[in-house]
């Protein structure tokens, strides 16, 4: 535990230099339901995973076995990549009711370009308040990080990426609480997975995809939403997924929400694809040229984007999206086996509406859009939103509903709008060498907004309360490029708080430091070297969210004599679940603390006759809970642990859960020597700089 703290001290340090320079039935004596549910969740492949699968197979079908099925693989076994998430504990013992596995989908995605899986779900026959969804994929070959979004009819519930395979092949496992969906879960619902792939002489290989649910019974959950509307393209009467990419689209839908409706919530997700995947690295409007002659132009719209939600056409939320590097991003050697932070899970972000509802209440249609903004600058140190950014930004909402009484109406005052305009600051210097030529471009990029919503609620009961939705973020991008742009090094810092008037608080700080630089050399040889250090906190998790919190795990309680006895599920570089045991002696607490950190450094080479990468990634995760808004970096430690990759072999070197170890520390080879390495002839889909790193030739 002492190089535990040691390596996340030396971590803390690194993040702490980023910030100074800029700014997860009762089944009583019937115990074969506690195996049949630590199987399920298991979920290796079937071998049939690993071969060409019959798109229609497994449709609908309920899986229920108590025998987990053999291993897929004899040798050689492939690379287990993973990304370190909060932990999911499942209770040995439930409520009386339901403990069901259904297979949802069993498929391989080839050349799947327009081609997405479109299944049937049926609900399960028995009552359920809980759903974990568990996604496990394969694959060998030779192939880019691709993009996969789930629907369930025009709903997006899930969205990832996959991990770059190798020619000895990898496998990774996802585990995803989905409870939040509870009212789609309930309904019959058609499937629909949409992740494009491209098969051909040298993009070879497919991804072999399980994906299971189950379901199951708890005691004190917290209430679902009795209604779920999408804001997409509702395209899945067409057997066609439902995103929006904009600029080319519309994200704009229209209803007559439910009169009844007493709160409403909505998510949002989205992230840049193609040309806006490294958007945090892009320059100024006036500034793509800066470097044309050597490397080509530069990504636009500055380093900055916004996501915002209108709603009638006036502002009712905004935030900057989170920053995903995909597997293939940078330099690949980063992220195998750790893979980046959200890559299999991206992330979605949550506004409360319920201050609208006495004008969405009035029966008449309503207008939701999503909009993504970037810069537009003249040149002279002035910048101002844009209308729009680059292609291709993948977006998608939804509206969370939880209604009243049936014939009831909402009623109240419309709201107030309080959103100033955003306080922007652009800076720039630029250098020349002796010939002239530009060599240097240094730009920093800040950005300040505030937005507040609040009305009174009226409802048919007779009873008002007031309602209201804050916000407020900042962020400072200092960018540096030189060595006529083959060379750049970034600080990124996003801060701010969201907060409702139900309690729910949102405080984040989101860190973010690259430096990169590349040289290519004639007959078509490039060489990468790159270092990423970035965190994600989260200082004050607390109030009702339309998701689940990684802490109602923790304050799950059978009641006397019942021991809290768990399995432990999503540990690193781990499949199999872990028993573990909760004190009776620990408290509820009133909200949570959450900071998972990375730090690695990696190279990459490509010439006509080889292509290696190497690196090593150091991963920290700590999950605490509090039970004063002061002292959320003092709380209740729950669950930490401490991840060290090198070239694709992996280091636990430390886990625990409540202070108590889980299993001891552990190496884990690159199995079937797991991928590119130093002097192996492995190739890596993304194959150019621009690919790679978001500039430069290619």
């Amino acid at each position: 535990m002492a190089r535990a703290r040691r390596a996340a001290l030396r971590l803390r340090s690194l993040l702490s230099v980023l910030r100074k320079d800029s700014m997860w039935t009762s089944l009583g004596p019937n115990s074969c339901h506690s195996l049949f549910l630590l199987c399920v969740l298991v979920a290796p492949l079937s071998s049939a995973a690993f071969s060409h699968a019959d798109p229609d197979r497994g449709l609908a079908k309920r899986q229920v076995s108590t025998t987990p099925p053999l291993p897929a693989f004899q040798a050689p076994e492939p690379l287990a990549v993973f990304q370190v998430q909060d932990p999911i504990l499942i209770p040995t013992a439930t409520e009386p009711g339901c403990v069901h596995t259904q297979l949802l989908m069993e498929h391989e995605f080839d050349f799947s370009y327009g081609n997405p899986f479109v299944g049937n779900y049926v609900p399960p026959p028995c009552e359920f308040n809980r759903v974990i969804m568990n996604f496990t994929v394969t694959s060998k070959g030779v192939q880019y990080d691709r993009l996969g979004l789930m629907f369930l009819g025009d709903i997006e519930v899930f969205r990832t990426s996959t991990a770059e395979p190798t020619s000895d092949g990898i496998v990774w496992t996802y585990i995803k609480e989905m409870d939040q969906y509870e009212s789609l879960w309930k309904t019959e619902q058609k499937i629909i997975f949409d992740l494009g792939n491209l098969i051909d002489s040298t993009y070879t290989a497919p991804f072999n995809t399980l994906l299971t649910a189950t379901f199951f019974t708890i005691p004190n959950t917290k209430p679902a939403a009795h209604q779920i509307l999408p804001i997409s393209l509702r395209a899945s009467a067409d057997n066609r997924p439902s995103q929006f990419s904009l600029p080319a689209d519309n994200a704009s839908v229209s209803y007559r929400v439910p009169q009844n409706a007493e709160r409403a919530f909505i998510s949002i997700m989205a992230c840049g694809q193609a040309a806006e995947e490294f958007w945090y690295t892009n320059v100024q409007n006036s500034q793509v040229n800066t470097f044309a002659d050597e490397i080509g132009e530069l990504g636009g719209y500055s380093p900055f984007r916004e996501v915002e939600l209108f709603i009638d056409g006036q502002i009712a939320g905004a935030f900057v999206p989170p920053t995903v590097i995909f597997t293939g991003g940078i330099v690949p050697g980063l992220w195998s086996p750790i893979v980046g932070l959200d890559a299999f899970d991206l992330t979605e972000t949550e506004i409360d509406v319920t201050p609208w509802l006495p004008l969405l209440c009035d029966g008449d249609s309503h207008t939701f859009e999503i909009r993504v903004a970037g810069l537009d600058d003249d040149g002279l140190g002035k910048a101002s939103l844009s209308k729009n950014a680059g292609s291709s930004w993948i977006v998608t909402g939804k509206i969370f509903l939880f209604l009243g009484p049936q014939g009831s109406v909402t009623s109240g005052p419309p709201p107030r709008i309080d959103a100033c305009p955003p306080e922007i600051i652009v800076t720039s210097q630029l250098t020349t060498n002796s010939t002239g030529a530009n060599e240097t471009l240094r730009y920093v990029t800040s950005y300040h907004r505030s937005i507040s919503v609040s009305s009174m609620i009226k409802t048919s009961k007779g009873t008002s309360f007031p309602a209201s939705w804050k916000q407020d973020f900042s962020y400072t991008n200092t960018n540096n490029i030189s060595s006529q742009g083959f060379t750049q090094h970034l600080v990124q810092i996003t801060k701010g708080t969201d907060e409702s008037s139900t309690g729910y608080i949102n405080g984040y700080e989101h860190h973010l430091d690259v430096l990169t630089t590349f040289s290519t050399t004639p007959p078509k040889t490039i060489s990468i070297d790159g270092t990423v250090s970035r965190d994600v906190i989260i200082h004050a998790l607390t109030g009702p969210s339309i998701f689940p919190s990684p802490l109602q795990q923790f304050e799950y309680d059978p009641g006397p004599p019942n021991p809290r006895s768990f399995y432990l599920y999503a540990r690193p570089g781990r499949q199999d679940p872990y028993p573990v045991t909760i004190p009776p002696t620990l408290p509820n607490f009133r909200g949570g603390y959450r900071w998972t950190g990375q730090a690695g450094s990696a190279s990459y080479f490509k010439s006509p006759t080889e292509r290696s990468s190497t690196g090593e990634t150091e991963q920290v995760f700590h999950l605490k809970g509090w039970q004063r808004r002061d002292e959320p970096n003092d709380g209740t430690e729950l669950y930490e642990t401490l991840v060290q990759a090198k070239d694709r072999s992996l280091t636990v070197q430390s886990e625990s859960l409540i202070g108590q170890p889980v299993g001891a520390q552990r190496a884990v080879s690159a199995l079937g020597s797991g991928g590119m390495s130093s002097g192996r002839k492995e190739q890596s889909a993304r194959s150019s700089v621009r690919e790679i790193l978001g500039r430069g030739p290619g």
